[in-house]
């Protein structure tokens, strides 16, 4: 009946995402691996091998509704992905922390490397605002689209800037 069916979907799900989490560990080790072995840092393998293929299904899925027409519903999980990401992954991960160290505090630096990112977060987030809500009263300009990913390259080059030059 239904509830066994919801059992095998559940008992699918739990496994799919156990191989998930264990292949991801494999290639996070090995990603590292390379990282050390070409001497490439470890913040430079993170803001793009990594983030690459973190975002690789999201950004295919996303086009793929663009392409339908659910623009709304593509746009939606461009923010509910990496917002379900930052708050959940840094509630589990200080959660983890928390119970690994045994401490009720544990600081964290926020290197000029993480507030270059916040930084853009922030240009990116204020631009759709000014241009969505107060200028087109509730419609993003397709052209913001450009805009987000010229934003995006000036990131990578201020991040590899600051790693290797000013650093």
């Amino acid at each position: 009946g239904t509830a066994s069916t919801a059992a095998i979907v559940l008992y699918g799900f739990v496994i799919a995402a156990t191989w998930i989490d264990w292949i991801a560990d494999k290639l996070v080790s090995l990603l590292g691996f390379l990282g050390v072995v070409l001497r490439i840092p470890n913040y430079i393998m993170g803001i793009t091998v990594l983030a690459w293929g973190n975002s690789m299904a999201d950004l295919s899925a996303n086009v793929a509704m663009a392409r339908k027409g659910l623009a709304n519903m593509a746009i939606t999980a461009c923010f509910a992905g990496p917002l379900f990401n930052i708050l959940v992954g840094c509630g589990a991960g200080f959660g983890v922390l928390r119970s690994v160290t045994q401490k009720e505090f544990n600081y964290v630096t926020l290197t000029p490397a993480i507030n270059t990112g916040f930084l853009f977060c922030f240009i990116n987030c204020g631009m759709l605002l000014v241009s969505g809500l107060v200028i087109n009263k509730g419609v993003i300009p397709a052209r913001h689209g450009y805009f987000a990913l010229a934003l995006y390259f000036v990131y990578i080059f201020t991040s590899l800037l600051l790693q290797f030059f000013l650093s």
